[in-house]
């Protein structure tokens, strides 16, 4: 297991154990895999990205970025908007890692609302940023 993988396990654990979030997205569609059409609506984790904190000598501390791409059909963007929220606050509490890896900071650290080209689709990009040390 790597923190990258560490991380995506706990999130998807926190989404689809939250009722706020599944009240909106059912669990079914909180997804790691890249599927046309997305199911309707989903969140599908999606790009990633870690750094080495560099803070303490023994490198076991990486700071990982994993995005997650929400989908929703619908004329605005208050949809994907509510879901982005559902996850902000479901991600507010330290996430339970699997063993070996233990997470010191978790957060939202950004959210972009976009509308498809399609005209029908509603997209956001939630980026989540996690400081995950190997114990």
């Amino acid at each position: 297991m790597t923190p990258e993988i560490a991380l995506q396990t706990a999130v998807r654990a926190r989404l689809v154990g939250t009722p706020a979030v599944v009240a909106l997205v059912p669990a079914g569609s909180i997804l790691d895999r890249n599927e046309q059409p997305a199911p309707d609506p989903s969140i599908i984790m999606g790009e990633g990205q870690s750094i080495d904190e560099g803070r303490a000598i023994s490198r076991n501390l990486t700071r990982a970025f994993m995005d997650l791409h929400i989908w929703k059909k619908e004329p605005s963007t208050a949809g994907v908007k509510a879901i982005a929220g559902a996850i902000r606050a479901a991600l507010k509490a330290r996430l339970a890692l699997p063993a070996g890896y233990h997470c010191a900071d978790v957060y939202v650290s950004s959210a972009r609302y976009l509308r498809d080209p399609d005209g029908l689709t509603s997209h956001a990009v939630v980026t989540v940023s996690a400081l995950v040390e190997e114990i």
